[in-house]
Formats: C-alpha cells, structure tokens, sequence
C-alpha cells in the first residue's frame, strides 16, 4: 500500500505557507466555508485569469485577498474597471470591506496551477493527452525547471476501460522537505468522462 501525502500541506512551516491566513476560535467553520465560496467565485468568475492560487488574509475590519495570476491584464480590466466591479460583488457576498491585491506569475510555465490548466484545455479540445503533456513538461525544462511529471487518468482518449498514464522529467524528490515541489490537480471535463491531470514541478 503506498503512503501518499500532498506535497505542498507535507512541506507547510518549513518552505511552503499557508493559503488562508487567519485564526478564528467561535467562527471557524464558517470562515472555512466563506474562504471556499470566495475562491470559487473569483475563479468562475474569471475563467480567463490565468489563476493559480488565491491567499486571503482576515482582520477584524476586512479582508484582504491576493490572487496570484499569469494575466493581470484580464484581472484588474481596463482602467481597473473589473477589479473594481468584483471587490464590490466581494463585499455584497460576505458583507466586509474586501482588499484585493494583483500578483503577477511572470513564467506561467513554470507554475504547476497553471501548467495543468494548460494542458486541461488541450484535452477538451481533443488535442492527444500525450503530445499535451510532452509539450508542457519541455517547455518547464526549457524555462530553468529541474524536473517535471505529469500524470493524466481516466477514459483517456475515449477509451472504454480507465487507466493511468504519466510522463517524468529531471527530479522529483517527493520526500525531501527542503526541496520546493510545486503541485496541482485539477480535472479535464470531456465526452467521455471526466480525466485527472496531476503536476509536480520542481524549481530548485
């Protein structure tokens, strides 16, 4: 039986932190839940975002959300229009003051998030899952990445019985705290089903 952990919450206190960034004693559960709703809305609502990861920070007085994008352009919108329009659609939600902060991925390819999301929209537009994870997985190497895999299951390619296929290059050191992994997983909703894409990067 293999002993599996998430590669970010196994390196959390020593090189990775946390993405939510407040403690509450007596509303917990349901700022958890309001966290959860935050993000889902901001993703959704910008599909085009490029959107890696979402942090939040809580004050007694409001909160401050920071999203990490590859294409701030689309974010903040022409003369910040959009940014404006959803940090009030923000406050309207959860009835706080809302702070939004832009951070800019400037080497997309080499964020895990949105390596996956790449090679998610390649296979809903029926581009073989193979060539998807090739491209992706030299372009890392190519940017200065010390290794890359990425492992896609399901119907792959319509096929009638599910399996898992992935690809490696360079490292991975799964067990070596000190070394940065970047990981994400996110799903590929097609016709036959829907197919998991999973990606570990390592930058140093």
């Amino acid at each position: 039986m293999g002993q599996k952990t998430h590669p970010k919450g196994f390196r959390l206190g020593f090189n990775e932190d946390w993405d939510s960034k407040w403690f509450s004693q007596h509303e917990f559960a349901k700022f958890i839940q309001e966290d959860h709703k935050i993000r889902k809305y901001i993703k959704g609502r910008l599909p085009g975002g490029a959107i890696s990861k979402i942090e939040i920070e809580r004050t007694p007085q409001h909160v401050t959300i920071t999203v990490h994008t590859g294409r701030p352009g689309i974010v903040i919108g022409r003369k910040g229009v959009a940014i404006d329009r959803l940090r009030n659609e923000l406050q309207l939600a959860i009835s706080r003051d809302v702070m939004i902060n832009i951070q800019e991925i400037r080497e997309r390819d080499l964020d895990a998030a949105l390596v996956a999301e790449n090679v998610v929209r390649q296979i809903e537009k029926r581009i073989s899952y193979r060539r998807a994870m090739k491209r992706a997985i030299s372009t890392a190497m190519k940017l200065g990445a010390k290794g890359v895999k990425i492992a896609c299951k399901g119907r792959l390619m319509g096929a009638e019985i599910a399996r898992r296929e992935w690809y490696r290059e360079g490292k991975i050191p799964l067990h070596t705290i000190r070394t940065k992994v970047d990981y994400a997983s996110m799903p590929a909703r097609t016709i036959s089903g829907t197919i998991g894409v999973k990606v570990w990067l390592c930058k140093e």
